[in-house]
């Protein structure tokens, strides 16, 4: 009897008072404990000052009481974790995982059920996640709301997009937490389906800045078998709630026990370079699930895209969007089609000549008469080409000049069609030697009332990286959800979209020259962007004089931004015939690598500038990419990353005195100077500007 009251009072001791777990520099310290009512909360300090206060944590699951309150601690463990791993591609050839972790055994003997949470704290950040172990009374489960919180201290300045359930593609918002309002923006801005539930939601990754210097960055890892994460807002508390996107009836997760959920992670700094260059929503992903992953490769290529984002070209065959017309075979050539077996050839030729990897080509297959708007389930088969596009032909001819198809899959989001038509589109690629394909999925999906972020969609997504896998093929994926991690468990999952990408300034209000500063703090701590930079014919009046759209960008920028935008799948997204105007300038993208074996992260500072540098895998060479918002910047960069004792040519790509992103964009200058680990190099960054250096070792 006397050995259960001292349980007892043991148990009673570990529900009030604070369990602690600290990061391996005891940087970073979190604390848990139940509330007077046995609701789990936690709370986060970084150097001492508090970052997140208390804020609890809890399920709340459909027709049964929730799994948020009158908890008991049953046991606590910790442990502690260090591993150095390899990426098959990535901005480093070491990433080291070390973190120490906490779990929290719960039960609540009302409904005899158990949850575990689970924290990590790493020396950037802490995560934590819900754990359902099996159990009597828990086994099929709807999750209609998630409870997570996240109070912060202060009225941050953040960077923040609309939580719209639908789409990612927006500009980036630079506001107080209490100045978010959705209802406040200008929402003609090129997308085409917009579903925004609330005023006050945001998406994560959201990235913050404190008054007295601290970045914060809330987003999640590993989401698996799970919708996504947006967060709403406490405009005058400062408080951020999970909401989690919901399906076509308005659930949120069907889910069997045993089973997790993603991490929600807190990344935390006085360093905005730490913050940039985190490895941790990477560490959190399971380990690659692909054994041989030889054939997994970084590719730099060229396409069939971008003249049909500035009119000169169309995807469709004969330019109608009518349907009709090709159900009973009257489809008559337009004279613009985009993806015809000769326009292809001249791609590859340029590729070829030009040292690249492959060649994409949208528009091949019959559908896009109707593709877009009209909620058409059967519009794509992904096999049957066009009347002018000879796929044999192509692919001999690409074969014949060492270039490798990539094969494009638009789905129109019609997913359902998609999953039908896989194995045949995969042994299609498999039949030509195509390496990969870039999917999208533009539109309103179809399981009709399902949105782009919910459960199904992401189950989808994860589901075709892994049938590409089965097939060895790599996959790049646009306008699904944004990546948390995935391509560490299967590298195949080269890249996604999933951001507001260059496309847009062709033909909308376009992106601001301070969003390619932002995204390696969001969208990138999630995996690698398929941004599709290098356009040097900036301005759209070239093709079409009553044009105002323009990239608000130099072309310095263009080019630096092959190193600040991570990707091992980069595209020179400009024409064959604007590259070869300005062929000194084209000459860093054709140097610049794609695969990494450092990665060194000088200056940064969210939505004003990043300074980057970098070196290639299986080489000497570095290249360094600086990229600055509207305003013009002036810097001083110490080349110490540069290797010892060695002499360097250094190639300096950058704006020319008088360039101006939107009065004089094309303005640039290249100069080749000599250097050493002990110089420096002073940079001038235009308004909008950037610039692009490559350094190839002398000695």
């Amino acid at each position: 009897m006397r050995k259960l009251h001292v349980l007892m009072f043991l148990i009673s001791i570990l529900s009030v008072e604070a369990q602690n777990v600290s990061s391996p520099s005891k940087t970073i310290s979190l604390s848990f404990k139940l509330s007077s009512d046995g609701k789990p909360t936690y709370s986060v300090n970084y150097k001492t000052k508090p970052i997140v206060k208390e804020s609890s944590l809890g399920i709340a699951i459909k027709e049964s009481k929730s799994l948020e309150t009158n908890f008991r601690i049953d046991t606590i463990d910790q442990k502690s974790f260090n591993e150095t791993w390899q990426p098959v591609l990535g901005e480093q050839l070491n990433i080291k995982n070390s973190y120490n972790e906490m779990t929290v055994a719960l039960s609540q003997p009302s409904t005899d059920r158990k949850i575990n949470i689970i924290f990590r704290v790493f020396d950037e950040g802490i995560a934590f996640r819900y754990e359902f172990p099996k159990q009597k009374n828990l086994n099929y489960f709807i999750i209609s709301d998630e409870k997570s919180q996240f109070n912060l201290v202060g009225n941050h300045k953040a960077f923040w997009i609309p939580g719209d359930y639908d789409s990612q593609e927006y500009a980036y918002n630079e506001t107080k937490l209490s100045e978010i309002d959705n209802s406040k923006l200008d929402l003609n801005n090129g997308i085409g389906v917009k579903t925004i539930a609330s005023s006050f939601r945001v998406q994560s990754p959201l990235m913050m800045k404190s008054a007295d210097g601290i970045y914060i960055n809330v987003f999640e890892a590993a989401v698996v078998n799970y919708p996504i994460m947006h967060l709403d807002v406490d405009t005058k508390n400062f408080g951020l709630t999970s909401n989690l996107v919901p399906n076509a009836i308005g659930d949120k997760a069907y889910l069997q026990a045993p089973c997790v959920s993603p991490w929600r992670t807190i990344m935390m700094s006085d360093d905005a370079r730490e913050i940039v260059s985190s490895k941790m929503i990477l560490n959190l992903n399971e380990p690659s699930k692909i054994e041989d992953t030889s054939w997994i490769k970084p590719m730099k290529y060229v396409g069939v895209w971008w003249e049909m984002h500035v009119g000169k070209s169309t995807w469709d065959y004969a330019g109608s969007q009518n349907a009709q017309n090709a159900a009973d075979g009257s489809l008559k050539p337009s004279g613009k089609h985009g993806a015809t077996t000769e326009n292809t050839k001249r791609y590859i030729d340029f590729a070829a000549k030009n040292g690249f990897d492959g060649v994409l080509v949208e528009g091949w297959n019959v559908g896009w008469e109707d593709w877009f708007g009209n909620w058409k389930e059967e519009v794509f088969d992904f096999t049957t080409p066009y009347p002018d596009y000879n796929l044999k032909e192509v692919n001999d001819y690409a074969k014949s000049k060492g270039i490798k198809m990539i094969m494009h899959h638009e789905t129109s989001g019609s997913v359902a069609n998609y999953e039908r038509h896989l194995d045949r589109a995969l042994n299609l690629m498999k039949e030509y030697g195509y390496p990969a394909a870039k999917s999208g999925y533009v539109g309103r999906i179809i399981p009709r009332g399902e949105f782009h972020d919910g459960q199904t969609m992401v189950n989808h997504y994860n589901f075709v990286a892994r049938r590409f896998a089965d097939y060895k093929l790599m996959v790049n994926s646009h306008e699904s959800s944004r990546p948390t991690g995935y391509s560490r468990t299967y590298p195949n999952y080269i890249a996604a979209e999933a951001a507001r990408g260059n496309e847009f300034n062709a033909w909308s209000v376009g992106n601001p020259p301070m969003h390619e500063t932002i995204l390696p703090f969001t969208r990138l701590l999630g995996g690698p962007m398929d941004y599709t930079p290098g356009i040097f014919e900036i301005k759209m009046s070239h093709y079409d004089k009553s044009k105002t759209e323009q990239v608000h960008t130099t072309l310095a920028k263009q080019l630096a931004l092959y190193v600040t935008m991570y990707s091992p799948l980069q595209m020179a997204a400009d024409l064959p015939e604007n590259y070869e105007r300005y062929a000194d300038a084209f000459q860093f993208i054709k140097d610049v690598a794609v695969d990494w074996q450092d990665s060194k992260y000088l200056e940064a500072e969210p939505g004003d500038y990043l300074t980057v540098a970098r070196k290639e895998k299986n080489g000497e060479r570095w290249f360094l990419g600086a990229i600055t918002d509207e305003n013009a910047r002036k810097t001083e960069i110490k080349l110490d990353f540069l290797s010892p004792n060695k002499k360097y040519q250094a190639i300096i790509y950058q704006d020319g005195t008088d360039a101006d992103w939107k009065n004089n964009p094309k303005s640039y200058a290249i100069k080749t100077i000599e250097v050493t680990s002990k110089s420096k190099i002073k940079l001038n960054l235009a308004n909008g500007g950037g610039t692009a250096i490559s350094f190839k070792p002398i000695n």
